[in-house]
């Protein structure tokens, strides 16, 4: 038997699976991360996540063929490198390199919402489709594109990136730099933006009930609101579904997957938000679905989704 080993490293915590080659998630373990750590103490408490899943399924580490890992950043998979991640004020960090002598098994990386797009094509809501791009809609749009049920990385493992694409030239400033991004009007963070500034503009609003507190502000108030009759809160809700809608049908336009999968904490709302953009997009896509069908669905793996997905590029990159 074969077993492959996914890691997904976050800012504070790291999960880690073992996976056997049917996709089977045997056992997990978890680790603490801090931006304090040196990349070597990070790197040695990865590869001790590994050891104590071969040790608690009791298995030979020559069964373990490889170990994938999502992490932050912007990633050089050919390398193993994560060239820059702000958040732990790493440059140029051989981490594949580090994880692999510490572990004595090959490793590979790739960024963390790539590794959540490639599990949600493997074994969640884009299992059975062959090209599928999973878009995140959180503190930013993240996203990952799959293409023959392989990962597209783009050259020096630089593509993918969905959230900067722009939708409105000369928008708002985006902390990439460039003004009018996608994810600028399309992530929980702009979400929650435009519920405030409406809050602020419209004291009479349901959306002050919801959530009395403007910084309690999150990304159901104004879906909430918009159930319960609120005028403000159903232009926000309609605003944001078309800002959506046009990015998800350019996304479309160029790469025509079979599915795209939303996930994130917007996501959460469910049908009530993903029928919607299904609809606005069916609508505005170049050719019709009648001839290349599409679906848009909700991510199904959760918080577990980057760590199956590093399990699956382990796999990809040993084969």
């Amino acid at each position: 038997m074969k077993y492959y080993i996914g890691i997904d490293l976050g800012g504070m915590s790291a999960k880690a699976g073992l996976m056997d080659e049917e996709g089977n998630v045997l056992c997990m373990a978890r680790c603490e991360t801090k931006a304090e750590d040196s990349a070597e103490v990070t790197a040695a408490h990865l590869a001790e996540l590994a050891d104590q899943l071969i040790e608690d399924r009791e298995i030979a580490r020559e069964e373990v063929v490889a170990i994938g890992i999502g992490s932050p950043g912007v990633i050089n998979s050919e390398s193993g490198n994560v060239v820059i991640w702000s958040n732990f004020h790493w440059t140029n960090v051989p981490l594949g390199r580090l994880v692999s002598e510490r572990a004595k098994l090959p490793v590979y990386v790739t960024n963390d919402a790539n590794a959540a797009a490639l599990g949600e094509a493997k074994y969640g809501s884009g299992k059975g489709f062959g090209d599928s791009v999973m878009i995140t809609l959180g503190t930013g749009v993240g996203g990952g594109i799959v293409i023959g049920g392989k990962l597209f990385e783009g050259y020096r493992s630089a593509g993918g990136e969905l959230g900067h694409t722009v939708l409105h030239r000369g928008g708002r400033l985006c902390t990439c730099g460039r003004r009018g991004c996608f994810e600028c009007y399309a992530s929980a963070t702009a979400l929650k933006r435009e519920t405030r500034i409406a809050m602020d503009k419209h004291p009479d609003s349901l959306m002050w009930k919801i959530t009395p507190r403007v910084e309690d502000v999150n990304g159901k108030t104004p879906f909430e609101a918009e159930r319960a009759g609120d005028r403000y809160a159903k232009r926000i809700v309609k605003n944001y579904i078309q800002n959506l809608g046009e990015g998800i049908a350019n996304i479309v336009n160029l790469l025509r997957p079979q599915v795209i999968i939303l996930g994130g904490g917007v996501s959460n709302e469910g049908e009530s938000l993903i029928s919607r953009v299904r609809a606005f997009v069916l609508k505005n896509i170049y050719a019709s679905a009648a001839y290349a069908s599409l679906d848009i669905v909700r991510a199904s793996l959760g918080n577990d989704a980057g760590m199956y997905g590093a399990c699956a590029y382990a796999i990809e990159r040993s084969e």
